[in-house]
């Protein structure tokens, strides 16, 4: 279809600003984002944001051609000019065959045809003309109205009004098919509400969202969606988080807990305190995740769409050989036969098919992943992910619940304890590892008047300061071990998570924390297994720690004690048999991983603003069975994208085959062309309605 440079082609000023009209179309530059971002996401794209060399399928709408549509438009508008040209085409049709008239002859029958051709013609005639002033020769534009202009010439009107009039109606269907694709962006979108009501000196006041600023208080009635992110201050409240987890089950929430713009007040009126910027709330760099994840497109999108550019061209040089070259070889050429032929030929060459479905195929991947809580950052992972043959998990927060509890406490008699555990709870303060945190619970209130000093976090080891002159270790064994501290105990007969404590150069005791595995680990573990997608267990916990998770889940193989870059070395491991290797994890904590895998997918993106930043896919929710969901989604996706691309090239070739031998019509043609096009579009919206 039309071809289509970068915005920077078009508009090369650095301080160009992209500029949209009151529905949100843009007024400046290309319209690539429309096939895209038209849904009301306009506040999402950047300045100066560039796309892959391609071919733009949102066409303007005076030439009633906007795949993307817009919010405004009627059906029976977009569909008017396609109503006067049938109208008047059936009547023509009816005095030419069936109901006579003697004045329909010579210029008259010629002007009612041009009257019924220009409703759906003279909007493609001008974008053949714009496309042209632009150096985008070869656009689907100028092979319809070369095809069009061609019948008329040798009085095939009906043929020329009818090929434009499918045409029309074929985009204004595509345009309804875009716009179901886009319902899921569209449907996150409307989570952030315009008005949030904020209370000023104990009275409640409605205001427009976007003027709320940190600090302020929102009430929030039952049945509400919160419009900022912000810290819960009523005592508890129940959420709907549907929008950012796609997953509609209640969170209730505590008071000094985070909830987040998008989600829906359930029971009783709540107050939240804002403390993060409209513009940077959570669902807001979610909307621009997905938006942007369209720029990086598959290599499947990006061979089409270069495939396309070369393709057009040499159809139509074919097209021009059939109406010449049979002038030298055929001994009773008729000229208006072969130019018929090629018109035909030209219809058929249009690759709408290609170059629309394949992206939006790849859009309806990335929708219907966010949907369910997974957020792709571009189609290209969606391609990799579905030739996954390894899942590389990490084991805390990722199959178990993150959420430690100190289940002993051994200190050796020779210590005080209390005084022991006093300086641990101090040192632990300057930690947000989970484990930490257990501590912190489980000893309760941090005495300020400990004095730390040359405090110290070593990676994956645990942490190190000076209390009192003294040396204070608290991490695992590999700590002791690695400054040289002597211990009495075997660590591996023990299955807990162990913490040592070393006080003074000497052992002092350890505690023995546990965690429990997710609800839905095993699920997750079991649909990869039926996928045949091998499992592997990394942690930097105890080895029979990790031993013993990893045999009650099946997983295939599981390592323990590792530091960062021994995790590192595991995945180099795996890559060097030449197999793809997704690994899961925090996305923080273990970036040099996920750097190094194909696919890198971190859990929980409501925690954390990094995560969405190192990862390459994030499941929202912390849920490890959306890791499986995640890899059907790119294989469900993959599928439908080769089912395009193969009804595509059948179709096409074989009418291309009988129009060039004379065998098939200009109806023929409209189908290879249009039809096709639309049966390609329709199979690409199927992936919204699937269940993963």
């Amino acid at each position: 279809m039309k071809s289509l440079n970068k915005c920077e082609v078009i508009n090369k000023d650095p301080n160009h600003k992209h500029t949209y009209d009151a529905q949100g179309k843009m007024t400046c530059c290309t319209l690539e984002e429309k096939i895209y971002s038209n849904a009301g996401a306009k506040d999402l794209l950047k300045d100066g944001h560039t796309h892959d060399d391609g071919h733009d399928h949102g066409h303007n709408d005076e030439a009633g051609h906007d795949h993307s549509g817009t919010e405004n438009s009627s059906t029976i508008k977009m569909f008017l000019p396609a109503i006067i040209s049938l109208a008047l085409l059936l009547i023509a049709i009816a005095f030419d065959n069936w109901i006579p008239q003697a004045w329909f002859t010579g210029w008259v029958r010629i002007v009612w045809y041009v009257a019924a051709y220009l409703p759906v013609g003279l909007p493609v005639l001008k974008e053949a003309v714009e496309s042209i002033g632009k150096g985008e020769i070869f656009s689907e534009f100028l092979l319809m109205s070369i095809a069009t202009i061609g019948a008329f010439a040798i009085g095939e009107y009906p043929e020329g009004v009818a090929v434009m009039l499918f045409y029309a109606v074929g985009e204004v269907f595509q345009t309804l098919a875009v716009k179901k694709a886009k319902s899921n962006i569209k449907a996150l979108l409307d989570q952030r509400p315009d008005e949030v009501t904020v209370l000023e000196n104990d009275q409640p006041k409605t205001v427009k969202a976007e003027s709320v600023s940190i600090g302020d208080i929102i009430q929030l009635k039952s049945g509400e969606k919160l419009g900022l992110d912000g810290e819960l201050i009523s005592e508890t409240a129940s959420f709907n988080t549907a929008a950012l987890t796609g997953e509609s089950k209640p969170d209730t929430k505590a008071k000094g807990e985070t909830v987040l713009a998008g989600m829906i007040n359930l029971n009783t009126v709540a107050q939240v305190n804002v403390t993060t910027a409209y513009t940077d709330s959570k669902l807001s760099k979610i909307l621009e995740l997905v938006q942007n994840a369209t720029t990086q497109k598959a290599p499947t999108e990006l061979f089409i769409r270069k495939f396309a550019k070369i393709y057009t061209p040499i159809v139509v040089l074919l097209a021009v050989l059939i109406c010449v070259v049979p002038m030298l070889i055929v001994e009773h050429y008729i000229f208006s036969q072969w130019l018929y032929r090629a018109l035909i030929f030209l219809v058929i060459s249009c690759p709408c098919a290609l170059v629309i479905s394949i992206p939006l195929g790849y859009f309806g991947g990335i929708g219907a992943a966010s949907k369910n809580g997974i957020l792709f950052k571009g189609s290209n992972f969606l391609d990799i992910i579905a030739n996954i043959q390894n899942v590389v998990m990490d084991k805390t927060g990722t199959l178990t619940e993150g959420v430690f509890k100190v289940q002993e406490v051994n200190i050796k008699s020779e210590y005080n304890k209390d005084e022991v555990l006093t300086m641990v709870n101090a040192l632990e303060s300057k930690s947000t590892h989970p484990v930490a945190t257990a501590i912190q619970q489980h000893l309760g209130n941090i005495n300020t008047g400990i004095k730390l000093n040359a405090v110290e976090e070593i990676a994956g080891h645990g942490l190190k300061a000076e209390v009192n002159g003294k040396e204070l270790l608290v991490g695992n064994f590999k700590l002791m071990d690695k400054l040289s501290i002597k211990y009495d105990i075997d660590p591996s007969t023990i299955v807990y998570t162990l913490i040592a404590i070393a006080y003074d150069k000497k052992f002092a005791g350890y505690l023995t924390i546990a965690d429990s595995i997710k609800e839905d680990a095993q699920e997750a573990v079991n649909k990869l297994h039926s996928m045949n997608v091998k499992t592997t267990m990394l942690s930097g916990d105890k080895s029979s720690v990790v031993k013993f998770v990893a045999d009650k889940l099946g997983i295939d193989n599981a390592f323990g004690d590792l530091l960062p870059e021994d995790k590192v070395n595991k995945v180099k491991a795996i890559k060097d048999r030449n197999e793809t290797v997704a690994f899961v994890g925090d996305g923080v904590n273990d970036a040099p991983v996920i750097a190094l895998s194909n696919v890198g997918i971190a859990m929980g993106g409501l925690g954390s603003d990094a995560t969405i930043e190192t990862a390459d896919v994030v499941i929202q929710d912390d849920r490890p069975s959306k890791i499986a969901m995640a890899i059907n989604i790119g294989k469900q996706t993959k599928k439908i994208v080769w089912q395009n691309i193969i009804l595509a090239f059948a179709v096409k070739a074989i009418v291309l085959i009988l129009g060039a031998g004379g065998l098939a019509t200009m109806w023929e043609a409209v189908f290879a062309d249009v039809g096709v096009a639309l049966l390609a579009i329709l199979n690409a919206v199927r992936i919204q309605r699937m269940r993963f």
